[in-house]
């Protein structure tokens, strides 16, 4: 990789990170605002329901006391459940309640508008999503390569 791709691939990262934290939390999430970390957990549970607490810990690189700890907050809030696997007793599987659920339709609602006007051409707006998407799938598949 030249100079400039580094550049300019560090510039994606930085501006993405950057964006990220610019949409915080909305402030009408129940029962109480939610951290990003447990945002963030969530959404991994949202895409992945069902899989087990592993997968999901896994996918959060988060370790996995700081992992359980944010579970068990989002228990505690109700935004998340925990339900045994029928075909290993040693496992868990992961749920988002209907809270959750109803959360996400209050973080969209609040995104967009948050959003809303910066890019004027929706075809832009698909194009920008399924690039980024293309990205996150790409290095969660590094990461799982490389995995031991």
């Amino acid at each position: 990789m030249n100079e400039g791709e580094a550049r300019r691939l560090f510039e994606l990262a930085d501006v993405v990170h950057g964006i990220s934290r610019q949409l915080p939390p909305p402030s009408n999430l129940e029962p109480a605002i939610c951290s990003p970390i447990e945002i963030h957990v969530m959404r991994c549970i949202h895409q992945n329901p069902g899989s087990a607490a592993r997968v999901i810990a896994d996918a959060t690189r988060l370790p996995s006391s700081n992992f359980s700890r944010v579970l068990r907050g989002l228990e505690a809030k109700g935004l998340a459940r925990r339900e045994a696997d029928e075909r290993d007793a040693r496992s868990v599987n992961l749920y988002l309640t209907d809270l959750a659920e109803r959360n996400f339709v209050r973080m969209r609602d609040a995104w967009s508008e948050a959003l809303h006007g910066i890019i004027d051409d929706p075809s832009l707006i698909d194009i920008v999503n399924e690039t980024l998407r293309r990205v996150e799938k790409a290095l969660i598949e590094r990461r799982q390569q490389s995995a031991p």
